[in-house]
């Protein structure tokens, strides 16, 4: 017996553990085998952010969330975070990610902030402009 990462005995050999890699569990098995982030087909940036919704209930113990969920809930409790940033710090696929933001977007637990499109930047000839208006004072 050894002890797993969660502290749990795990038997030597077995097929649900790898001493090095930790657990074992399929990306598919973390979403249902669901790979479009929800019915709304809402489609996360890897810049997008995400927040706590601060209207939200707070009791985690929802039938609905898994410990993936949980996870994602407890890593933007602090602080928003993007997608990339969460997929980085909760050490999965970002497409897992997208699912399970989706999920919890559904359940009303997260906001989304959506990146500035480009078109909607100011130009860059006139940013350029301005700085050196700005050093002409």
């Amino acid at each position: 017996m050894t002890e797993s990462r969660t502290g749990g005995p795990q038997e030597q050999g077995s097929q649900w553990y790898d001493g090095e890699a930790g657990p074992l569990v399929r990306p598919y098995a973390m979403t249902g085998g669901r790979t479009q982030s929800g019915p709304t087909g809402v489609h996360f940036d890897l810049i997008a952010l995400v927040t706590l919704d601060p209207t939200a209930p707070v009791a985690d113990d929802e039938p609905a969330l898994g410990p993936e969920h949980l996870a994602l809930i407890e890593l933007c409790r602090s602080e928003t975070q993007s997608v990339a940033e969460l997929a980085a710090d909760a050490d999965l696929p970002v497409g897992v990610i997208r699912v399970l933001l989706g999920d919890l977007l559904e359940l009303g637990r997260v906001t989304i902030s959506r990146p500035v499109p480009p078109a909607h930047l100011p130009d860059e000839r006139i940013l350029r402009e301005v700085i050196e208006g700005l050093r002409a004072l």
